[in-house]
């Protein structure tokens, strides 16, 4: 309820443990409500876009209040059920409410001030000056009306810290230091040109263009607009496209316009691109389609999480789209949740063809501004002119934050993957648990869909605490792929491999090009080479700041560290013996895709991974030529496994299989056999069995058994009975806390503490501290604490505990510097 509060609480979005009280001033009283932003000083002269969390009338204890600057919103953009959710999750991932709301809203909509430096005019006196004082002056010429940030003079002037320098010329009275607020996001307007009221008679009309005459590029103009077809009360055309038609400047415009002639209108538009086409109703189903499709209408009826396991190419996505249909019938929203942005492309285009721009898209690719008009887009009760309003919404993990009005059903696509989990920053959420929640919160429907379920859900399924429903044949009767298997060993014993491909695997290539077919090869790894090596002296170039190897990059001609993107030029010589001997160690997406311009000069061939869709439309680009058949093979890293549609995929290559195999992880088995699973669904057409080769050294490891069989049930059990011997998920909950560190010691001690503060709590439960796998990151040393929680043991007690401690550690004295990520449920 609106009016009345002399105080507010206020999120501000950053990593701080409590909200803010600030005193409303009278007069913004009656127009405060929980919900909306305001603008609040924090510290000593920031000011920070905020959100209002609570209305009430006691003042703090302790301290000193502020009063709030501004209020930006005219109502809430966060609703009572978001901040339900952000009270969830700021508890159950062990994060603070500022830290939620940094990932909770689109970038444009959060904003802080900036330190702006203003030449004073008739400033004090100028006389001998420093050197430094008299570039900072300069930079700070009287044509720079606005100023000048701190970062920006510093740039100019190639001061490093320009600050005490600063205060000097401030004790003059030369420049004064001023906070202001720059607004991240405002709505696109757009010029259009009409006839002026007084000219739109006929008499009016011809009159005028009589008087044009001696003014020709003016009468062109005029008759241009005129040329519509329409009455002259009517004739309209935007500005920008009105110029491009007649091929003239804005100044004959103008002039027509101080004439009086025309008038410009602005009105506000979309930045987002509309659906031409036409809407079609959702395809037939088949009997397996529809009998599943009823299945999950009375499972929703019963209980509001249903599992779809169907196997790959079973129609899930057409059974999404009979649901969608359903609940837009009811009047509710829906939110289509995918692993990965290079999914949206080929699925978007399906879902517009039926329900055109009710559909919207939500992820980062997308600028600021198209964020903001999207999350408005959802929270708007009615469509207004030029400003759609979005139904639906595809959208990859941050889209459970969108403000749905009247949320009816979440499907979560491919809900085994590991994508779905945040990592950095905090919190470090999983969005298919979030949208579980999420539902429970707004008595929504949850369908998770996938061919290769995680463990922890499809036991949820097995245990009924969700409903299962299968598809077990693929739609229109294809077949699954027939899985040959590749012994790498014995092909390299019998002089069978060609770089890195088996002759079975480039014969098999061969067949499918030769017959107009086309190919995707699976490698889990981008670059060119996994590392550089001296044959000589064994060096091999490490990143500066982690402790990895460089990986080279072909394309660029770099060693490119993955982890933090530091890089350097390829060198020609060893940097520590100078032999000019390197060799290449290991293969990527990049080497796969040079030795194919070699073995099939003819072919074409693309790349899909990180570094080739790293711009907004390239992976769009790529899958639409691949669809449309102008690639030939297709390379790629997971992006390939998942979810995308092929018509004309005969073969599937796995070019190195072992990798995944033997990746230190308990999941490590699981991710590879979805992984291969899922790649190998990508092969296969109607009329001819898909054909799929796995290329491993391991030929008779289990899981590369049960992805030929496609047995997924029996890496299912195989994988329930390790971790229930060895107590691992689903049969514990883990806590994984990070401590960072620069000086290693520091972070050995902190981790040390932290541990043996946690043992004396629960000795039976804290393992380690041990350094990751990789134990330096961006010149910061890790440390990590594993935390087991029996299925019986109380979670909230135990997650205070680990607050408790991480607090503790990071007050310790000598402990500065010391950072603690939380992640709860890590994958």
């Amino acid at each position: 309820m609106r009016g009345g509060a002399e105080y507010i609480d206020v999120i501000v979005p950053m990593a701080v443990a409590q909200v803010f009280t600030y005193a409303v001033p009278m007069d913004m009283r009656p127009l405060i409500d929980v919900g909306m932003r305001a603008v609040v000083p924090f510290g000593n002269r920031k000011l920070y876009s905020g959100l209002i969390y609570r209305l009430h009338s006691q003042p703090p204890a302790v301290g000193t209040i502020k009063n709030i600057a501004q209020i930006v919103d005219d109502e809430p953009i966060v609703s009572k059920s978001q901040l339900q959710l952000w009270e969830w999750l700021a508890s159950y991932y062990l994060c603070s409410l500022g830290e939620v709301m940094r990932v909770a809203l689109p970038a444009a909509l959060k904003f802080e001030s900036q330190t702006y430096v203003e030449r004073i005019a008739a400033g004090g006196n100028s006389d001998g000056l420093t050197e430094a004082e008299r570039q900072l002056m300069m930079a700070l010429n009287h044509r720079c009306k606005k100023g000048l940030t701190v970062a920006e003079l510093a740039l100019q002037t190639n001061i490093r810290n320009p600050m005490a320098t600063l205060r000097r010329l401030v004790e003059r009275r030369l420049v004064n230091i001023v906070e202001r607020i720059d607004d991240r996001y405002t709505p696109r307007q757009r010029a259009y040109v009409t006839v002026a009221p007084p000219h739109r008679s006929e008499a009016a009309l011809h009159k005028l263009l009589d008087t044009l005459r001696r003014a020709p590029q003016q009468l062109r103009l005029l008759a241009a607009l005129l040329e519509q077809g329409c009455p002259p009360e009517q004739a309209r055309m935007p500005k920008d496209e009105l110029l491009a038609l007649v091929g003239t400047t804005g100044a004959v415009l103008t002039a027509l316009v101080k004439r009086g002639a025309l008038t410009i209108e602005h009105e506000t538009e979309s930045r987002l691109a509309p659906f031409r086409g036409e809407c079609s109703p959702p395809s037939p189903l088949s009997p397996e389609q529809a009998s599943a499709l009823n299945s999950i209408y009375t499972a929703f009826r019963n209980k509001k999480t249903v599992m779809l396991h169907g196997v790959t190419s079973s129609g899930k996505t057409e059974l999404y789209i009979h649901l969608i249909t359903n609940a837009l019938a009811r009047k509710q929203q829906v939110l289509y949740l995918l692993p990965e942005i290079a999914l949206t492309a080929q699925i978007i285009n399906r879902l517009r063809r039926v329900f055109g721009d009710r559909v919207g898209v939500y992820h980062s690719k997308y600028s600021d501004a198209e964020r903001v008009e999207i999350y408005y887009g959802v929270m708007r009760e009615q469509p207004a002119p030029n400003q759609p309003r979005y139904d639906v919404v595809l959208g990859v993990r941050s889209s459970v934050f969108l403000p749905f009005r009247n949320l009816g059903l979440i499907i979560v696509d491919e809900e085994h993957e590991s994508t779905y989990k945040q990592h950095n920053p905090a919190p470090r959420y999983h969005a298919r648990d979030v949208a579980v929640m999420l539902a429970q919160m707004h008595g929504a429907n949850v369908l998770l869909g996938s061919a290769t379920p995680s463990v922890e859900s499809y036991l949820n399924a097995k245990r009924g605490k969700y409903t299962l429903v299968e598809l077990k044949a693929r739609h229109g009767g294809v077949e699954l792929p027939e899985i040959q298997i590749v012994d790498t060993k014995r092909a390299h014993k019998f002089k069978q491999m060609r770089s890195n491909f088996s002759t079975t695997l480039l014969d098999a290539i061969a067949a499918a090009l030769a017959n107009g077919e086309q190919v995707i090869l699976f490698q889990n790894r981008r670059g060119f080479a996994q590392f550089v090596e001296c044959a000589e002296c064994g060096w091999v170039p490490r990143c500066e700041q982690c402790d990895v190897t460089l990986t080279y990059h072909k394309r660029g001609n770099q060693l490119v560290c993955h982890y933090c993107g530091h890089s350097l030029s390829q060198p020609t010589t060893c940097m520590a013996c100078g032999s000019p001997n390197l060799q290449m160690r290991g293969f990527g997406t990049e080497r796969i895709e040079d030795d194919l311009a070699i073995y099939f000069p003819d072919a074409r061939v693309e790349r899909l991974d990180l570094d080739s869709s790293r711009s907004r439309h390239a992976h769009e680009r790529i899958v639409e030529q691949f669809e449309q058949g102008q690639i030939d093979i297709l390379v790629g890293t997971q992006m390939v496994a998942k979810g995308l549609d092929f018509d004309r995929v005969a073969l599937v290559g796995i070019v190195g299989a072992d990798a995944m195999l033997n990746f230190p992880d308990f999941r490590a088995h699981e991710r590879s056999f979805q992984l291969m699973e899922q790649v190998s669904g990508r092969a296969g057409r109607r009329d001819k069995r898909g054909q799929v080769i796995v290329q491993t050294s391991q030929a008779e490891h289990a899981i590369i058994q049960q992805v030929v069989a496609h047995n997924y049930h029996a890496m299912f059990e195989a994988q329930l009975a390790d971790r229930r011997e060895f107590l691992y998920p689903p049969f514990c909950r883990l806590v994984s806390i990070m401590l960072k560190h620069a000086d290693l010691t520091k972070a050995m001690q902190g981790a040390e503490l932290f541990a043996n503060g946690l043992r004396t709590a629960m000795p039976n439960s804290v393992l380690g501290p041990e350094a990751p796998l990789v134990g330096r990151v961006q010149n910061q040393y890790l440390m990590e604490v594993l935390v087991k929680i029996e299925l019986q043991q109380p979670l909230t007690r135990i997650k205070s505990l680990i607050a408790y401690y991480a607090d503790a550690v990071r007050r310790t004295k000598g402990m500065s510097g010391l950072l603690v990520a939380i992640d709860v449920d890590p994958v």
